[in-house]
């Protein structure tokens, strides 16, 4: 091509972007979440799709025949099905989307699952990658400077961290409704005097420290702020259940339920990301996992995950809380 011909060539190619920018400019605005916040439910182990929100015709485990576990029921929704002991999330499935075309090629592993929905990534042996609720807590913030923007109720592990985000983008957790977070309560023994104390001599030793420019000091120096800051009264009372009314609470259920309850309250005080972890093994051994023993007690787990969703949404919607709070059901 000689240079005379590149020219023409280039001047049409501007010409024909010029144009195309007023039809680019016409097309409809993308769509606008409104969600301002989120509730997390994982399911550890990896909840049977055909036996919950997407189930077949009735297999026979005797006999090898593949299906359903459970019988199927009808929901408020024409031609949408589920597992019969479903039966409190069948009538709100106007409220519910059910996302069926889920699928992986990747190991059947629990720990490399964990990580892919946690992070999006496979894992990897040279970066830590924050988790989406870690990713939410660094770009939007709590929702209130009351709350923090993370909460996990729930065992912790890396999953779940900030990862390269640092520990500002961490969250705070919990593995028991009854208690709260132990990390905001003083251990056996430490007097509020003697708390006041500590920090009056951890204030004078970094008064003598020049101020480092160590983004991960700095970080870590921000988490503890923010650690001394919720440790009082005004957002540790959003764990006192028991200020709930008591139909309320029995109709969300148990410890799980209790979970759930919890997470409406976080976001009413404006917690950004709440995870609520519902791999209880108590229940049936197992937790999620449900195969070999475990699949005899999983209607337990799903009876659970019913009533407590249930009361979940129809608490948010009472509140005026639904039409900006996502709930999301996931699992390995």
């Amino acid at each position: 091509m000689n240079r005379r011909r590149f020219l023409e060539t280039a001047a049409s190619l501007a010409g024909g972007a010029a144009l195309s920018r007023p039809l680019l400019s016409a097309e409809p605005p993308l769509i606008q979440g409104k969600a301002e916040h989120v509730i997390s439910i994982w399911l550890g182990g990896g909840m049977a799709q055909t036996d919950t929100f997407d189930p077949k015709r009735r297999g026979d485990p005797q006999a090898k025949k593949a299906g359903s576990y459970y019988d199927a029921i009808d929901t408020a929704v024409p031609g949408v099905k589920l597992c019969e002991h479903l039966k409190y999330l069948a009538p709100l499935m106007e409220r519910v989307t059910a996302v069926r075309t889920v699928n992986h090629n990747v190991i059947d592993e629990h720990a490399a699952a964990t990580n892919r929905m946690h992070t999006g990534r496979p894992i990897s042996g040279t970066i830590s990658y924050p988790s989406i609720g870690s990713i939410i807590a660094h770009q939007r913030g709590a929702a209130s400077a009351e709350a923090p923007p993370y909460v996990l109720i729930g065992y912790p592990n890396v999953t779940r961290g900030p990862g390269f985000l640092g520990a500002q983008s961490g969250y705070l957790y919990l593995t028991d409704t009854s208690r709260g977070p132990a990390g905001l309560s003083r251990p056996p023994g430490v007097s509020a005097g003697r708390q006041q104390r500590r920090g009056q001599f951890l204030a004078a030793l970094q008064a003598g420290v020049p101020p480092t420019n160590d983004a991960m000091l700095k970080s870590y120096d921000a988490a503890i702020e923010q650690s001394l800051k919720f440790s009082g009264p005004a957002f540790n009372r959003v764990f006192q259940l028991d200020e709930e009314p008591g139909t309320l609470r029995q109709n969300y259920g148990g410890e799980f339920g209790q979970r759930c309850l919890l997470s409406r309250r976080l976001i009413e005080q404006g917690v950004r990301f709440v995870e609520v972890s519902h791999n209880l093994n108590f229940l049936n051994g197992t937790g999620w996992d449900t195969h070999n023993q475990g699949i005899l007690n999983q209607h337990e787990l799903i009876k659970e995950l019913d009533t407590a969703v249930a009361a979940l949404i129809t608490d948010l919607e009472a509140r005026r809380l639904l039409d900006k709070t996502l709930i999301v059901i996931t699992t390995e």
